[in-house]
C-alpha cells in the first residue's frame, strides 16, 4: 500500500527555516519529541490509543508515566507525569506553552539514577541571577529578572504541605495576570528532577523555533541563524543515541556483579585392588 503524503508538524525540522529564539522560557511550546522520543530511547514504551490524540507512555519497570493529551485551552494541564516508585507517590504538570526543552530537563533525570546527595533548586536559579526570598512560615521563591517568571515552593492556604510552582504570568494592563505557561510539582516530587528542571529554566542558551511560531512574538528575539534542518535532526539523533548508551550503562552497573558459587567438587575414590 502506498502511503500519501500528508503534511504535518512531523515533518519538523526540515519543513521550516529556524531561528534562534531567546529567552527560551517564553519561546512556546516546541515538538514534543524531544521529551517523547527521549523516553522511548530510554526504554519507556508507548501505550496510548492511535485513534486518540494522546501519548501514554510507562517506564520499563511501570513505576512512573507520562501522559501528553492536548487541550483547547494551552494554559491547561498538557503533560502530566505520576510516579509510584518506593512507596512514594507523587505527580509534576506542566501547561501545552511549556517549552519542551525546560520539560526535558525533568524528564531526562527520570532516566539517570537519583545521586548520591540531594540537589538543591535555589543555587542554581540564584546563579542566574534570580532573586530568592524566604518567609517566615518557610515559603520559599525566586524571580526572575523580567519580573514574570517565577519558582515557588509554598504550603497552602489550609495546612503546612508545600507544594512547587514555576510559572510565567504576563500582565493584562487591568491589575491581573494571566499565565503563559504554569508547572505544578508535589512537594513529594525527588530534589533532582526539580533541579534538573531548574536548570533547564534557568539556561540562557536559545532554543530553535519557527519565525512567528511562538505564543508572543513580541516577548522574544528571533535570529536567522544556527541549526537548520538536517543540523537539527542529527543534533537529536545524536541526543537519542546518546541516552541509549547511558541507560545501558546504567542498568550494567546496577546489574548483579556476584557470580553464583561454583558447585562443589565431586570426590572421585579410586579403587583398591586387594593383593592375592
Amino acid at each position: 500500500m502506498t502511503r500519501p503524503y500528508i503534511s504535518s508538524k512531523a515533518d519538523d525540522p526540515w519543513a521550516r527555516i529556524w531561528f534562534d529564539t531567546s529567552p527560551r522560557h517564553l519561546a512556546g511550546p516546541g515538538d514534543p519529541r524531544r521529551v517523547t522520543q527521549a523516553l522511548r530511547a530510554g526504554g519507556w514504551k508507548n501505550y496510548g490509543d492511535p485513534d486518540f490524540p494522546h501519548v501514554v507512555l510507562a517506564s520499563p519497570d511501570l513505576r512512573h508515566t507520562l501522559v501528553l493529551e492536548p487541550a483547547p485551552d494551552t494554559y491547561a494541564s498538557w503533560w502530566r507525569i505520576s510516579s509510584n516508585a518506593d512507596g512514594q507517590h507523587w505527580h509534576a504538570s506542566f501547561g501545552g506553552n511549556t517549552p519542551v526543552e525546560i520539560i526535558a530537563g525533568f524528564t531526562d533525570a527520570l532516566l539517570h539514577p537519583a545521586p548520591a546527595s540531594e540537589l538543591d533548586v535555589w543555587p542554581t536559579l540564584q546563579a542566574a541571577d534570580w532573586t530568592y526570598e524566604r518567609d517566615e512560615r518557610g515559603n520559599e521563591s525566586a524571580r526572575h529578572p523580567d519580573g514574570i517568571t517565577s519558582m515557588e515552593r509554598r504550603a497552602t492556604l489550609t495546612s503546612y504541605y508545600f507544594a512547587w510552582t514555576a510559572e510565567v504570568a504576563l500582565p493584562t494592563g487591568l491589575g491581573g495576570q494571566k499565565r503563559l505557561w504554569h508547572a505544578y510539582f508535589d512537594d513529594r516530587t525527588p530534589c533532582h528532577l526539580l533541579a534538573g528542571f531548574a536548570t533547564a529554566l534557568a539556561d540562557p542558551a536559545p532554543v530553535s523555533r519557527g519565525h512567528y511560531d511562538v505564543p508572543h512574538a513580541h516577548l522574544v528575539t528571533q535570529v536567522e541563524r544556527g541549526a537548520q534542518g538536517e543540523q537539527l535532526a542529527a543534533a537529536h539523533d545524536a541526543r537519542l543515541k546518546a541516552i541509549r548508551s547511558a541507560v545501558r550503562k546504567a542498568r550494567r552497573s546496577a546489574a548483579p556483579t556476584t557470580r553464583p558459587a561454583p558447585a562443589p567438587a565431586t570426590e572421585v575414590t579410586t579403587p583398591v585392588t586387594r593383593g592375592r
